[in-house]
Formats: structure tokens, C-alpha cells, sequence
């Protein structure tokens, strides 16, 4: 029988459209603004003394809040209004200072059974939710006289190696300088130097003793800011993965600067704490008693704050060889981090280790924080950031046995397990960087472009709405029921997926309803001209919908295989487009053929009908 669908495929399409709307219904309940209060420190608890503070500082600026929530060491503060967010993060943030992050966030209002079934709101884009954007600096001049450190070294060995017999090697800065016994020697270590190092520049200086002065050529120092860049960023990328931010932008910036922007959620306090830490370790042993001063150095242990400890200067490696890190439990349940080494950190430790069974090795946390400080200018209060370097000890253990590629670090809480593992699995930075520029984009600038790409949305449905009904009359109708089924499946398998929406990706969505529309106007064309040629209404139905699938087919494949090509070499907004894009033409495809064909079949299906309410001379 024609045009009548059999009765799984229509249970198939009811069953698709209440699914959607249950999965699009979260997108239904706005986000209150609100803010977050954090430990700056991992495994700090939120006291009752703290939400006291933050209590005072919103009153105290008349900033009205509700919802108080208290999650193991967050503490989230709802507001009545988006526009008294940022006032009250700089209240609160002014009160408590730096020992607790105060961030941006957008609280949700989802009905719990909505939850419990997996759906959730879109997250929505930078330019919608509003974020934060950083700017980060590599430092290259710290970077180079890290690189120097290990001339150093490596010269050292590879001149006693050669038997050219040298006083000292010194740095300085960025340059070294070799003090040779005499000017002979020199000049072989001259010529050594030049076979090997070409990528020094070189100078002589007499005095007591005959120095050779080497400086790293720009064409290396190119190169040293090339792979600093290049691994600061394939870091950063693995930080934020680790931290769940959908669609993050991660890019260079000129020569030595990263732009990171967290789009979607405003919850930018553990960002903060993990992109704001240019964390690394460094694995020494103590110093053994009588050692001499200038070779050691004093460090305090990062969970006792009176506790300190003697560490030889001599670093045995660093985070950088770290390949792997996992936190676990020991068989106490004690927290531990599992370290695993490349073939170079390995090969080192394995062979610093064997000569040291019995001694105590320190792991040194080294973290780069920005710390904030407030000064007076021309009568009025200002605040400035610095860059700050910390060191402390994470863990103090004897020496058991050699250790090699494979080793676990203990003596940390669940919290800094977690978090270490965190920042070492993801990579090490390979050069220190600071905040140049850190700009929260506002929830009152998105709120306002969601107004204005709402309205846009409206009046491009409303439009073509009015115009379908008029010009197909009932089919015009069916249409329009399809259309709008169309953006609510589409919204369901945006939110569903947890992709960002953002206004590019309302510029899709608008480019949607004119693709689906496309296909109904093909469909019905058809459908006239069948009647037109004097087929009966049931099989003008029947050939209008099967001649017209090839052309929409083939028209909606090429905008898809377009659609793939822009997500795939596009970034941050391009790529959002490309995604509403794709989703868009599947489900225009599903209600513009499928549905449709199904409405038409209820409303004309079965029966003898003698005309069609399509409009035209039909």
C-alpha cells in the first residue's frame, strides 16, 4: 500500500523525537551566576572561618547571593545577578588573598532526574558564556641559562675526556667561560669547541688564567624558543585535556607568547592552579654531613611547614624525564605517585642511584606562581603580579635498593598524589612561563550575544515558518512541525556530545533551518510536478519523496564533506561552526525526509483522496 510506513519505523521516529526533547530540556534551565572560592593549596579544607569571610565581603558590597554550597574544599556562591560577579570575585578575592582562588562559575539548575538520566545543558563558548583568556610569556632568558647549566656540565666531562686540562667552567648568565691552564690548551680547546659546539660563538680573555668565553649563536636560540614554544603548547594542550574544558584554543602568539582561552564553564579555579603552575621536580640527594655549604642548599618539606633538609645542588634529573606518572596506593593505602623514566632519566638515576644505597634522596616540587601584591599610585589602591619560584621537598626516602627507569615517590596526600600526577603525565613545561594578560571575558557580554543570536534564530524561523505555511499550506505546515523538530534533535545531540556552542555555532544552526527547508521545497516541487503530469495525489506522494532523496542526498553530502574539511583543519570558532554544520544536515535529513514522510502518511496515507493541500493549481 502506498505511503504508509510500517509500524516500527514509526515507533523508531516517536521513540527518536521524545528522546530528544528529555536530552534538549536541560538546555531550558539557565545557569545561575555564581562564584567559587578554592584552596590554593591542594588538600586545604574549607572552614566555616573562610565562608565566614566571604559571607562579610559580599555584604559588605551589597552583593546579593543564595545557594550556598559547600563541596569538600570548594565552596560555590550563587548570585541573583550575573552583572555583580565580577565585583564580588574582586571582593572576595581582595579579602582572602593568595592563599585561596576565587574564580567565575556558572552554577547548574538541571532538574536532578534530568541528571540522573545523563542529559545536561550545552556548554556554551567563550563569546556566550564569557571565560578567561590568558596570555603567557615563555621565559626565554631563564630557558637559556637552564641550557647553559648543561653545557656546563656536559663540557666538563667531555674536555677531561679530550685531556685538555682546564682550571674551571664557569657560567655566567648566558655565556661560559673556560679557564685553561695555559694559552696552548686553549687553543685546542678552541678548536674542540668549534668541531663540536659550532653553535657557540666564541672569545678570548687573559688574565690569571687563559679564558675562553663561549655565547650561544641566534640561530640557536631560534631553535631553543622553536621547541620551548612547540612543547610549552603540546603541554598546555595535555593540561587542559586533563582538565575536561571543551573546546579550548591553545596557540602561539608571536615569537615567545601562548594564548589560552577556557571557554564554556566559568570554572577556571583548578585551570588556574594547574596552567598557573609552571611545575617541575628535580630528584637530589641529601647532602651528606660535612658536606660544604656552597654545594648544598636548604629546603623546607611542602606538608610541615618547620621541617627543613640539606640538598646537594647537583640535580640527579628532572620532571622532563618523566614519561608517565599515575597515583595509586601503596599496600597501607597510603597515596603514592608511580614515576616512570625515559631511557636517558633512567640510565642516570640507575647509575647516580648504585653509588648511593643507603642515602636518602629528596623529590623537590619546583612550581613558577603568580602572587599578587597591592601598592598605592597617585592616591589610589592597585594590584600587581609577580612571578614567584618555589621550591620544597615532596618526599624524603632512603635509598633501598638502585633504582632505575621505574620508581614511585610516597609521603603525599590524595590530593597532591592526584594533582602531581597530573602535571607530570601531561607533560613538564619546557621552559618557565609567566601571565603576561589574564582578561575574563564577563557573563554580561555573552548573555548579550545570546540575546542578539536568539533573535536572529526567532526571526529567521519565524519568517520561514510563516512563508512554508503560506505557500504549501497543509505540507507547508507539515514542514514547519519537521523544522522544529529539527532544532530540537539537533540541540539534543549537541548537548549530548558535550560540544560548545558559540556564536559561529548559531550561525550554523540558522544555516540548518535554511538547508531543511531546502529539502521540503524539493520534496513538495516534486510532488507538484507528479500532479502536474497527472498522477494521482497518492502516487505524486510516493515519487515526489523517492525522486527528490538523490538531489538532497547529494546536495547535503558535499555541505557535509565541506563541514568535515573546516572541523578538521579549522580551530576554536571555525570549528564550532563546522560542528553544528554536520550535525545540522544529519538531523535535516532525518525530519525532512523521514518525518515529513511519516506526518503526510498519517494525514493522507491509505485512503482515496481526490487533491492535495500543497498549494499552487494542486
Amino acid at each position: 500500500m502506498l505511503n504508509k510506513y510500517p509500524l516500527w519505523k514509526n515507533l523508531l521516529i516517536v521513540v527518536a523525537l521524545v528522546l530528544a526533547c528529555i536530552y534538549a530540556a536541560p538546555n531550558l534551565y539557565p545557569p545561575d551566576p555564581a562564584i567559587q572560592v578554592t584552596p590554593a593549596r591542594s588538600g586545604a579544607e574549607m572552614s566555616e572561618d573562610v565562608l565566614a569571610r566571604v559571607r562579610s565581603a559580599l555584604n559588605g558590597n551589597q552583593i546579593e547571593f543564595f545557594g550556598e554550597e559547600v563541596k569538600g574544599s570548594t565552596a560555590l556562591f550563587r548570585l541573583t545577578a550575573t552583572d555583580k560577579q565580577l565585583p564580588a570575585k574582586d571582593a572576595v578575592q581582595r579579602l582572602l588573598g593568595d592563599e585561596y582562588i576565587v574564580a567565575l562559575n556558572l552554577a547548574p539548575t538541571t532538574p536532578q532526574w534530568l541528571l540522573d538520566l545523563g542529559a545536561g545543558p550545552m556548554t556554551l563558548g567563550l563569546d556566550l558564556s564569557g571565560g578567561v583568556h590568558f596570555l603567557m610569556e615563555v621565559d626565554m632568558d631563564d630557558y637559556v641559562k637552564g641550557k647553559m647549566a648543561n653545557y656546563r656540565e656536559e663540557l666538563r666531562n667531555r674536555l677531561r675526556e679530550e685531556d685538555l686540562k682546564y682550571r674551571r667552567v664557569q657560567q655566567d648568565g648566558d655565556k661560559l667561560r673556560i679557564s685553561f691552564v695555559d694559552a696552548d690548551v686553549r687553543s685546542k680547546g678552541a678548536a674542540f669547541v668549534a668541531r663540536s659546539y659550532p653553535e657557540f660563538i666564541q672569545s678570548s680573555e687573559d688574565g690569571e688564567y687563559a679564558d675562553l668565553v663561549l655565547a650561544i649563536n641566534e640561530n640557536k636560540i631560534r631553535e631553543f624558543e622553536d621547541y620551548a614554544i612547540k612543547q610549552n603548547l603540546t603541554t598546555l594542550r595535555n593540561r587542559v585535556n586533563e582538565l575536561g574544558v571543551a573546546e579550548p584554543l591553545v596557540q602561539r602568539q608571536g615569537r615567545n607568547r601562548i594564548v589560552v582561552e577556557l571557554p564554556g564553564v566559568q570554572d577556571t579555579a583548578e585551570a588556574k592552579k594547574i596552567l598557573g603552575k609552571a611545575a617541575n621536580l628535580e630528584f637530589r640527594l641529601e647532602a651528606e654531613p660535612g658536606a660544604s655549604r656552597f654545594a648544598t642548599e636548604e629546603y623546607g618539606f611542602r606538608s610541615e611547614q618547620f621541617r627543613t633538609a640539606r640538598l646537594e645542588k647537583k640535580v640527579i634529573t628532572t620532571g622532563d624525564s618523566v614519561t608517565n606518572a599515575q597515583p595509586s596506593f601503596d599496600e597501607n593505602g597510603f597515596p603514592q605517585v608511580n614515576i616512570d623514566l625515559d631511557s636517558k632519566g633512567g640510565a642516570v638515576m640507575t647509575q647516580v642511584t648504585r653509588k648511593a644505597v643507603g642515602r636518602r634522596m629528596a623529590v623537590l616540587f619546583v612550581e613558577r606562581k603568580p602572587k599578587t601584591t597591592y601598592e598605592m599610585v597617585d592616591g589610589k589602591e592597585e594590584s600587581k603580579t609577580i612571578q614567584v619560584v618555589e621550591k620544597s621537598i615532596i618526599s624524603l626516602a632512603t635509598i633501598q635498593s638502585t633504582l632505575g627507569s621505574s620508581f614511585r615517590i610516597t609521603g603525599l596526600e590524595s590530593a597532591e598524589a592526584s594533582e602531581l600526577a597530573l602535571l607530570l603525565r601531561a607533560g613538564a613545561l619546557a621552559a618557565p612561563m609567566y601571565f603576561v594578560e589574564e582578561r575574563t571575558v564577563g557573563p554580561s557580554l555573552g548573555k548579550e550575544n545570546i540575546e542578539q543570536g536568539m533573535n536572529s534564530v526567532i526571526l529567521g524561523l519565524a519568517l520561514v515558518l510563516a512563508l512554508m505555511a503560506i505557500y504549501y499550506r497543509l505540507f507547508g505546515l507539515v514542514a514547519n512541525v519537521a523544522l522544529l523538530a529539527n532544532i530540537v534533535i539537533l540541540i539534543a545531540l549537541m548537548s549530548m556530545i558535550g560540544a560548545t556552542l558559540t556564536l559561529p555555532g548559531i550561525a550554523g544552526i540558522v544555516l540548518t533551518v535554511g538547508m531543511a527547508v531546502d529539502a521540503n521545497v524539493l520534496i513538495f516541487a516534486r510532488i507538484r510536478e507528479e500532479l502536474g503530469n497527472g498522477r494521482s495525489p497518492q502516487q505524486a506522494i510516493h515519487e515526489g519523496y523517492n525522486r527528490a532523496f538523490l538531489t538532497i542526498f547529494d546536495a547535503n553530502l558535499t555541505t557535509l564533506i565541506v563541514a568535515v574539511i573546516l572541523f578538521a583543519v579549522g580551530t576554536g570558532p571555525v570549528k564550532g561552526f563546522a560542528v553544528t554544520l554536520s550535525f545540522g544536515i544529519i538531523t535535516s535529513m532525518f525530519t525532512a525526509i523521514m518525518l515529513t514522510r511519516a506526518i503526510v502518511n498519517l494525514i493522507y496515507g491509505g485512503r482515496r483522496i481526490e487533491k492535495l493541500s500543497i498549494g499552487g493549481k494542486a
